[in-house]
């Protein structure tokens, strides 16, 4: 349930942001200070957003996995 939900997040992300860096390599005017700013802010919420999130997913899915794997028959 947690990992559909993060994908639906993740990679609509990820569609926009490989599009977006594709239109900024092809732009051939300078931009301002601000966009950069602007983009940099957004990666940074993204991040912080969902890092813990995730890792915290992670880690209970391996724990499971692990104590599938160890349990004695």
């Amino acid at each position: 349930m947690f990992s559909t939900t993060v994908l639906k997040l993740y990679v609509p992300a990820t569609v926009f942001l490989t599009r977006q860096a594709k239109l900024f390599s092809q732009r051939t005017e300078g931009a301002s200070g601000i966009e950069y700013a602007i983009i940099a802010a957004m990666v940074a919420i993204v991040l912080a957003a969902f890092v813990t999130p995730i890792s915290g997913a992670i880690s209970a899915m391996f724990t499971t996995i692990k104590d599938a794997v160890t349990k004695p028959a």
